[in-house]
């Protein structure tokens, strides 16, 4: 097995990956994923005991303990990019020996939990509502950089998806199934679809603030998308490269979200922090059983 140079995986003095400084010991095999690094204490304060706090730049990570369930909450920061790091480094750590520098022979899995917020793109799915993405559609051009490999279903979703949309040139779009070994976990109560992963909150997302967009109609085709019994649910800045480098990585990966903003009926919640706590204490309890 070749060696991994200093340059490509950065160690430092006490033995923590670069970004995220964590060790391997340090890191659960079930890890729960936040945006905002102020969520991770919202996370581990339901924890029944907490081993690890580790801080570096955007990337505040918490191990603990919920009931006999070993748990990683960490903050990725916003966008895809940072998922890149995240999700590359989280891998890392159990699936390379920091010792030697080498790729271990025996690959270890982990289950790898968005807990997110999210805007609808469908009138039905109100705010303050839960959905867990099916598919992850990514507009970002992260996969784009790796040898992503799609099913016959993605094949076909990503297909009818551009011409419906007739997103072409700049934006090559790509799609990724959930585990669906998770998901089944995570039936009563949550709303289901496809999560549209944008590079950016408002252009790419259809804001227009003082900037004209290229693409006005954006939202209402993504809102009138629909191939057999899939549609598309709402849409945030990571879902789809979670899914994608998950599945490269040899992950189980699901994105839930909390819906704070609804488009399609121009609403907003009107308590976004307690519709998170409903996020966090609802997967969490399934999260100790899986």
């Amino acid at each position: 097995m070749s060696r991994i140079e200093e340059s490509e995986l950065i160690i430092n003095n006490r033995g923590g990956i670069y970004h995220i400084d964590l060790t391997p010991d340090e890191l659960a095999d079930t890890i729960i994923t936040v945006g905002d690094p102020d969520r991770v204490a919202i996370v581990s304060k339901y924890f029944d005991k907490i081993e690890v706090k580790r801080q570096h730049r955007e990337f505040i990570s918490h191990t603990g303990y919920v009931g006999k369930k070993r748990i990683t909450v960490i903050s990725t920061g916003i966008g895809p990019d940072n998922i890149d790091i995240a999700l590359n480094e989280l891998d890392a750590l159990k699936n390379i020996d920091f010792t030697n520098r080498t790729i271990k022979s025996t690959h270890t899995p982990l289950t790898i939990i968005r807990l997110g917020t999210s805007g609808s793109l469908q009138g039905d799915i109100p705010v303050d509502g839960l959905v867990s993405g099916t598919h992850g559609l990514g507009l970002d051009n992260l996969l784009n950089f790796y040898r992503l490999q799609m099913n016959s279903e993605e094949q076909q979703l990503l297909q009818h998806f551009i011409a419906h949309t007739q997103l072409t040139g700049n934006v090559q779009p790509y799609i990724a199934s959930c585990s669906t070994n998770i998901i089944k976990h995570f039936v009563e109560g949550f709303h289901r679809g496809i999560t549209v992963t944008c590079p950016g909150f408002y252009g790419p997302q259809g804001r227009i603030l003082r900037l004209g967009i290229s693409n006005p109609t954006l939202v209402d085709n993504l809102t009138d998308f629909s191939f057999g019994n899939h549609r598309i649910s709402n849409f945030e800045m990571e879902t789809s490269a979670i899914y994608g480098l998950g599945k490269l990585l040899g992950h189980q990966c699901l994105s839930i979200n909390v819906i704070i903003a609804n488009r399609v009926r121009k609403e907003f919640s009107k308590d976004s922090a307690a519709a998170v706590e409903k996020l966090i204490k609802t997967c969490l309890a399934i999260i100790e059983n899986i």
